[in-house]
C-alpha cells in the first residue's frame, strides 16, 4: 500500500519531495512498482485472457450514506486488488436521479487522511460542493442536500481535499452521477442493458498486485489501463445500438479512443449532457475528468465478431466487445438532440495563466485566499493560457461554459468541445477561451487544473460569486 502522509502535517514542500522522488526510482514507500506483462498492459497483438467488464450498481442520491475506505476488490480473472473505494465498489456505485428530485447524502470518511467529495459537473451551492475547506478527518462525516437542476448529463464524484486529491482517486475513489430529463428520456436512445458508464482510467500495482499511488510532478501515469476497475475487459453485446457514457478517470494521462475496426462513434453529448446534434467521429480526445457521450452501432454485424476499444496515444486495447446475439433493435439515434442557448454579450474579459506545474497567474493556491469575485447572473470571458508543462484540463465549479475558441496549439474546437463543458483541454501554446455565467448560486468555488499532480502543487485559485 502506498505511503499514506498524516494531513496534519503535509506541505506543499513534502509533496513535492514524494513527487520528485518518484520520477526517479520505481520504489515509493516501501512498494515496488509491479512490472505489468505486455498483455496486462492491454497490447495490441498480445494474448490476452478477457475477464467480464464490471458494471457498478445504480444508486439513488436520496438517503445515500457513501463510505470513502479501503477495500479488497476483484479486477477479474481471479486477480484482487487493495484498492480504496466508495462503499466497497471499483468505481464507486452509480448515482441515478431525474432533474427536480433531491440528494441526501451521507459522506462517511473511512480512510487515514482527511477527505471530501465533490460532485463534479454538478450545480451546486458551496455547501454542497466539495471544497477543500469542508474536508472531514478521519472516522468524520458530511452532510449534503442538494437539489438537482441542471441538463441531463454524466457527471462524477471524486474526492477533493487540498494535497491529497491525487492519492485518493489514484487510489480507487471515484463514480458516476447520472442526471436524467423527460427531453432526453423521449429521444428513444438505447436505455437498460444498452446504457452503461465506462470510467477509462491507468493504473499502477506493487508485486502483491495492491494498488499503488506514484506522484510525480508531471503527472501519475499509471502502466496498467482499467476499464470499470477491471484487467483486460469485455462486453458482450447484441446486434444492437450501444450508448456508452464515458469517463476518463484518469490522474493524467489523456486518451484518445478509437474503434479498432475503424468504424466511427456516434457523438451525441459531453459534460454538459447531449450537443445539438449527433456528430459522427473515428476519434475522441478525453483529457482528465471529461465526459463523452457515445453510441457505437453493432447491428449487422456477424454473431462471434469483435471489436476492440482501443487508445491510440498508448497504444492500449481498452475494452473488447464481443456479439454474441442477434436481436432486433428498436432504439433510435436522432440527428436533432437539444436546444442550447448560446452565451454572448460578455461583459468582462478574464486572463489566466496556467504556469509551470502549480501557479496560476504566478500564485501557488492558498485555501484562505480569495482570488477574485465574479457577479452573479452575467456572462464573462475566460482566457486560458499557459507557459508549458502542459496538458493543464481546465475545471471550472458552480457553472458550465461554453467554449469560444482555441488559437495556437492544435488551432481549432472538436466536436466533443461543443454545446456545455465544466472542463477543456489547453495544451503547450494554446490560448482557450469560453463563455461562462454563474447564474444559479453565490458562494466560493474553484478553478483548476484537473491533472491532479498539479491541482495538489498548487495550480488551483479560490472565486466568489456574488
Amino acid at each position: 500500500m502506498p505511503t499514506r502522509v498524516d494531513v496534519g502535517r503535509i506541505n506543499r514542500r513534502s509533496f513535492m519531495k514524494v513527487a520528485a522522488a518518484s520520477a526517479g526510482t520505481l520504489v515509493v514507500g516501501g512498494s515496488t512498482v509491479f512490472p505489468v506483462s505486455q498483455a496486462l498492459a492491454g497490447k495490441p497483438g498480445a494474448t490476452t485472457t478477457r475477464n467480464p467488464l464490471y458494471v457498478p450498481p445504480t444508486v439513488s442520491p436520496s438517503g445515500l450514506t457513501v463510505r470513502e475506505a479501503p477495500a479488497t476488490v476483484s479486477l477479474g480473472g481471479g486477480r484482487s486488488s487493495s484498492v480504496w473505494a466508495y462503499n466497497g465498489s471499483l468505481p464507486g456505485p452509480t448515482i441515478r436521479a431525474s432533474r427536480g428530485a433531491t440528494a441526501q447524502v451521507q459522506l462517511v470518511n473511512g480512510l487515514s487522511q482527511d477527505t471530501i467529495t465533490h460532485w463534479h459537473g454538478m450545480i451546486v451551492d458551496h455547501p454542497n460542493d466539495g471544497h477543500p475547506r469542508q474536508a472531514i478527518p478521519p472516522g468524520g462525516t458530511y452532510s449534503y442536500n442538494f437539489p438537482i437542476n441542471q441538463r441531463a448529463a454524466m457527471n462524477w464524484y471524486h474526492p477533493h481535499p487540498h494535497m491529497l486529491t491525487g492519492e485518493q482517486v489514484a487510489m480507487g475513489l471515484a463514480g458516476a452521477f447520472i442526471v436524467t430529463d423527460t427531453i432526453e428520456d423521449a429521444l428513444g436512445l438505447p436505455s437498460g442493458a444498452y446504457e452503461i458508464p465506462l470510467v477509462v482510467r491507468d493504473a499502477a500495482f506493487d508485486l502483491a498486485g495492491n494498488m499503488l499511488y506514484k506522484p510525480r510532478t508531471g503527472g501519475f501515469l499509471g502502466d496498467t489501463p482499467l476499464v470499470n476497475g477491471t484487467l483486460n475487459p469485455k462486453l458482450d453485446v447484441d446486434t444492437a445500438r450501444y450508448r456508452f457514457r464515458v469517463l476518463n478517470g484518469a490522474n493524467s494521462r489523456i486518451f484518445a479512443l478509437a474503434l479498432g475496426n475503424g468504424a466511427p462513434f456516434t457523438l451525441i453529448g459531453n459534460d454538459g449532457g447531449l450537443l445539438e446534434t449527433s456528430v459522427p467521429v473515428l476519434q475522441v480526445d478525453m483529457a482528465n475528468g471529461e465526459r463523452v457521450d457515445l453510441i457505437v452501432d453493432f447491428r449487422g454485424m456477424a454473431v462471434g465478431s469483435r471489436v476492440m476499444l482501443r487508445d491510440l496515444r498508448s497504444g492500449w486495447d481498452l475494452l473488447e466487445f464481443v456479439v454474441t446475439r442477434s436481436v432486433n433493435d428498436t432504439s433510435t439515434t436522432p440527428t436533432a438532440l437539444s436546444t442550447i442557448s448560446r452565451l454572448s454579450g460578455p461583459v468582462r474579459t478574464r486572463d489566466f495563466s496556467f504556469d509551470g506545474m502549480s501557479k496560476i497567474n504566478g500564485r501557488l493556491y492558498d485555501i484562505n485566499r480569495m482570488d477574485f469575485q465574479v457577479p452573479f447572473g452575467q456572462t464573462e470571458l475566460w482566457r486560458f493560457s499557459t507557459s508549458g508543462n502542459a496538458p493543464h484540463p481546465v475545471h471550472v465549479h458552480g457553472a458550465s461554459f461554453q467554449v469560444q475558441s482555441r488559437r495556437g496549439g492544435r488551432g481549432k474546437l472538436f466536436p466533443w468541445e461543443q454545446g456545455w463543458k465544466d472542463t477543456v483541454l489547453l495544451e503547450d501554446r494554446e490560448t482557450v477561451e469560453v463563455l461562462v455565467r454563474f447564474d444559479a448560486f453565490r458562494g466560493v468555488y474553484l478553478i483548476h487544473c484537473h491533472k491532479l499532480e498539479h491541482e495538489d502543487m498548487g495550480m488551483m485559485a479560490n472565486f466568489e460569486v456574488v
